[in-house]
């Protein structure tokens, strides 16, 4: 948990969802071992840190291209002095429309909505209440000063809001479930919008925000394979892993499509025995929900060398996130074991040609 601080994970507007310790260590340069340091620091501090450290001067452009200003400060000289001059004046805080404010020790915390609550309703954030702490005696945030401090309050937020425009923080989002899926909430994404994509081996850990939009809708998968004589198995192509994806691999001569819904349930269609030589695998995923509808069932075929040779159905899919970090691999499985069927890395021992994506 995040005692003594306030609030937790998700709740930008106050410490307990911010607030994390740091250890330096550089015992050529920092003699004060066990010692502490009280200012106030940033994430992006850390870079421009570095680079002081290193002695490195950031270039303004690459290749021509004009670089975005770093946007934090060196806190180098706190390595050697504990009262060094505190570099970060001002930060603000938000996500979900959880807002924080820090400036000169003070720090205003405007909280929205909870990480458990979802489905969020109506919200003003001009109309949202502060909360008021002088952090720089109450590092907890354990007592609220908005009532005696109106002006600060409002000195404060005012700050948040220029802060705001400037970082592009703008226009504030508090949707909850629909900000996990890319393609629902309109980012760009690095697969572009094709109807067709084809892959081959050495292509791992590719990330999920680059990989094919296959969530509530249909699609196909083709793998152009050759078994040997002596049979084959291992992965031939996945996505996702341990937390939620699919899979499709061969293990004791049949092709399998597994389909794991979340680490809840994981669908299996098994193919019958497959021959040597070269095989054209075809998993063909029949969404049965309309445009719109999310995490409905789907029907799933195997089809080998154009004849199925196994269907089944998948009673409930995954309609956000297919998994928590893990991306797409071909012939081989890099990540979590999307099922619990084989040992990992579990290389395919036969060759593959292509692994391809076909979307309506």
């Amino acid at each position: 948990m995040n005692t003594p601080f306030q609030w937790t994970k998700q709740v930008a507007s106050h410490f307990g969802g911010t607030r994390n310790g740091m250890v330096i260590s550089w015992p050529k340069r920092i003699t004060d071992k066990g010692g502490l340091r009280s200012q106030f620091l940033h994430v992006i501090d850390i870079v421009p840190t570095l680079y002081d450290a290193i002695g490195i001067v950031p270039p303004d452009t690459i290749d021509g291209i004009p670089q975005k200003p770093i946007e934090g400060a060196s806190f180098l000289p706190t390595f050697t002095a504990a009262d060094a001059a505190e570099t970060r004046p001002t930060q603000y805080f938000e996500l979900l429309v959880n807002r924080g404010i820090y400036h000169d020790g003070w720090m205003a915390s405007s909280r929205s909505f909870v990480p458990w609550v979802p489905v969020r309703g109506k919200f003003d954030p001009l109309t949202a209440p502060w909360e008021l702490y002088h952090v720089a005696d109450d590092f907890t945030q354990a007592k609220d000063l908005a009532a005696k401090h109106p002006e600060k309050v409002r000195e404060l937020e005012a700050l948040f809001w220029r802060e705001a425009e400037k970082y592009q923080v703008l226009p504030l989002d508090w949707r909850a479930v629909e900000r996990l899926n890319g393609e629902l909430q309109g980012r760009p994404s690095l697969a572009g919008k094709r109807k067709r994509y084809v892959y081959h081996p050495g292509q791992i850990a590719l990330p999920e925000g680059a990989c094919p939009p296959v969530l509530n809708k249909s699609f196909v998968i083709t793998a152009d394979v050759v078994i040997p004589e002596g049979g084959a198995e291992g992965m031939v192509f996945t996505v996702g892993g341990l937390t939620g994806g699919y899979g499709l691999y061969v293990r004791e001569g049949r092709a399998h499509f597994v389909y794991n819904f979340l680490a809840i349930d994981r669908a299996t269609v098994t193919s019958e025995p497959l021959p040597k030589g070269p095989v054209k695998l075809e998993v063909r995923f029949d969404y049965e929900g309309r445009p719109g509808e999310f995490g409905k069932p789907a029907k799933v075929s195997l089809a080998v060398n154009g004849r199925e040779a196994g269907a089944g159905q998948i009673p409930r899919t995954i309609p956000l996130a297919i998994s928590l970090g893990e991306g797409l691999d071909v012939g081989t499985d890099t990540g979590s074991a999307v099922d619990f069927t084989y040992e990992l890395p579990f290389t395919f021992t036969g060759s593959i040609r292509e692994v391809a994506i076909d979307l309506p």
